[in-house]
Parts: C-alpha cells; structure tokens; sequence
C-alpha cells in the first residue's frame, strides 16, 4: 500500500444493552466508569470530560457522523470497530454497527476487529474477577453461522479493503487451535460470495509475542501493541519495587508516557513488511479498575508528537504503510483522541500535522 493508512480502534460501549444492565446497574455504559473516575494522587488528570462530542450515546445516528467528521478532518481513514461474537450466536454491542450499515451513514469506511476474549468483572469495572460471559469455540457450523451474519457488513461498499482483500483483525490469534481453521473457512466462503478474500490480521500484545507462530496460522500480517513492552527492560530491583506497590502499598502504577513510548515501536520487529505497529493514544485504566490500575502520566499533546514521529517516520519507509490507532474512544482506558476539556482537539491536530509531514515525503 503506497499511502499512509491510519486504521483507529473504535469502541462501541456507550449504548445501554440488557446484559451491561444485568452486570452492573440499569443504564450502565463506558461513561459509567468514565465518570466515577478517583484521583490518586496530585495532578493526576481525572475524572475526564469529553468536550466536542459530549456524553454521546452511539445509538444516535449524529453522533456517529459527527465522530467521523471528526476522523476525517483529522487524518483517520478508517475505524476498526471492536466487534463480539461469543459463540453460538451470541453477540454484544453490535447495535452501533448494525445501523451504520443498515442507514448506509455516515460515509467512512470500516472494518472489523474481533474481540475474542471472555469477559471478567475485573477488567471491565466489578470487584471480582467472575467470568461475565465466556468466549467459546463451537466449531465448524458456528464458523459459517459467524461469517453468514456478517455477510451484509462485508458486502457493504465501505468496507475497508487491502490489496482487494477485506480487513479483519483477531483479537487472540492464539486463543484456541481453531483459529486456522476458522481463516480457511472464512476464506473459501469470501470466494463462493464474490467478496474475494480476507486479509486477516492477527493482534497482539503480548511482550513475549513470536510473530512466526501467528503467521503460521495463515494470517496475512500482525497488528503489535506495545503497551508494556518497558517491562521486558526493567532490571529486577525495578520489578521488585513494582511487585510491592501492587500487592503491598496497593496503588495504581505510575510511569511517564515519555519513558513508555520510548518502547511502543521495535525497529527490529515492527518494520518487518507483515507487521502493523500501533500508535498509542495515552492511558490510564483506573477508571475501570481502581487501584490496580496503570497510569501514563505527563502524557501531552508534546510527547505525543515524538511518539508519533517515531512511529510515522519509520512506516513511511516500509511498502505496508498501515498503522493502528489505539484507540479512538476507550475513554475509562485514557486511550482516545476524541476532544476532552483540558486538551480540546490539540492531539488530533498534532496527529494530523505530523501524519501529513511524512506523508509528503511518501
């Protein structure tokens, strides 16, 4: 791919479903925890307050438009919408996405991101760590029912495509050991219903990831986060004194996002061709889970430029200009690049200022 592509992560958690209210209260949504938010100690940057967008609910069909506008002005030229298939049919979240096909609006292509992954009080928000509903694997039968309820998606004209081939992320490549087959099945009925092919893409942040392992499942490439790759290259007084505020002292992990984003691009990996890098958009888990929670400080519009360049300049080098934004909206993360209150758009504009820098040099 000759341009630069920038793919964000969109979360489509900020609509009330029956289940979300079976777990944790009538009218529960991302916002919930977004505005219970603690602060943990001076200057940390919380409750967040989106500003341009409000407290959306992605139910309103403005609301989506005006998020893409937004993209769009800004230099995003697709969402990867995280999408939920637990198995046996059974699905989450999906409402956003449906209607966005179903009204043919807004205008922006998408893809697919599947979330493969159970469901755990603790990661999203509850004090135990209770399996919330669990990711199966049925088999062969729910393959094909999976692709089939998809078919309307894929054949939509704004479906992202690479090489002519549509984009489809995997959250858990090596979740289970039915993953390959699941590519070959999905790739034969691509071609018995016109739609050509997959290009699968296999996610990964793990900081031990073999990206060998995951292409041999037949994937076509691998998207890398590196949120925690500054753990592999703490000595051991470090890791010591880290085990100890968690378990002991039992605060929230404190690290700047300078000294993180140093490690969210690895040149001996992430320039390979079959390999997608992510851009990170800040973080800070506490909203979701408290005090054992890990939190980027001094995370500004200015570290986030040298992040950037680093990512950017060494993309525009490569044939697969592709890119992850992690994320648009994982607002109860601090991982978006929607407006808030105290930096307004001034890391949108960062990014695009810096996308269109090294795209005039493609």
């Amino acid at each position: 791919m000759k341009d630069l592509k920038t793919i964000a992560f969109y979360l489509p958690q900020f609509h009330p479903v029956e289940d979300n209210n079976k777990w944790w209260g009538e009218g529960f949504t991302e916002w919930t925890n977004v505005g219970k938010a603690n602060k943990y100690f001076n200057n940390h940057y919380q409750p967040r307050v989106p500003k341009d967008l409000g407290y959306y609910d992605l139910r309103v069909s403005e609301t989506r438009k005006a998020q893409t506008d937004l993209a769009k002005e800004f230099g995003i030229d697709a969402f990867c919408y995280w999408h939920y298939w637990f198995g046996n049919g059974k699905r989450l979240l999906e409402r956003p996405l449906n209607e966005v096909v179903a009204m043919g609006e807004p205008d922006f292509p998408f893809c697919l991101g599947w979330a493969n992954e159970s469901w755990k009080g603790f990661a999203h928000g509850l004090k135990n760590r209770n399996i919330l509903i669990e990711q199966l694997y049925p088999g062969k039968e729910d393959i094909i029912n999976h692709f089939y309820t998809m078919l309307p998606t894929f054949k939509d004209k704004r479906y992202l495509r690479i090489d002519d081939r549509l984009v489809f992320l995997i959250y858990r490549p090596l979740a289970d050991i039915s993953i390959s087959d699941f590519i070959k099945i999905w790739r034969d009925l691509a071609y018995q219903n016109g739609l050509n092919d997959f290009y699968f893409i296999g996610h990964s942040n793990d900081i031990n990831v073999d990206i060998s392992k995951i292409l041999a499942l037949g994937f076509d490439a691998v998207n890398t986060v590196r949120l925690n790759d500054y753990f592999k290259y703490e000595n051991i007084y470090k890791k010591l004194i880290r085990k100890c505020l968690t378990n002991i002292v039992k605060r929230p992990l404190r690290f700047s996002y300078s000294r993180f984003s140093s490690h969210f691009f690895n040149k001996d990996v992430d320039n390979l061709e079959q390999v997608i890098p992510s851009i990170i958009t800040g973080w800070d888990h506490t909203p979701r889970s408290g005090k054992d929670g890990l939190i980027l400080t001094e995370y500004t519009p200015e570290s986030f430029k040298k992040h950037l360049d680093n990512v950017f300049s060494n993309v525009s080098k490569k044939q697969n200009k592709i890119i992850f934004v992690k994320s648009w909206n994982e607002w109860a993360e601090g991982n978006y690049l929607e407006p808030d209150i105290k930096f307004g758009k001034k890391f949108l504009e960062v990014f695009s200022v810096q996308k269109q820098k090294f795209s005039n040099t493609i």
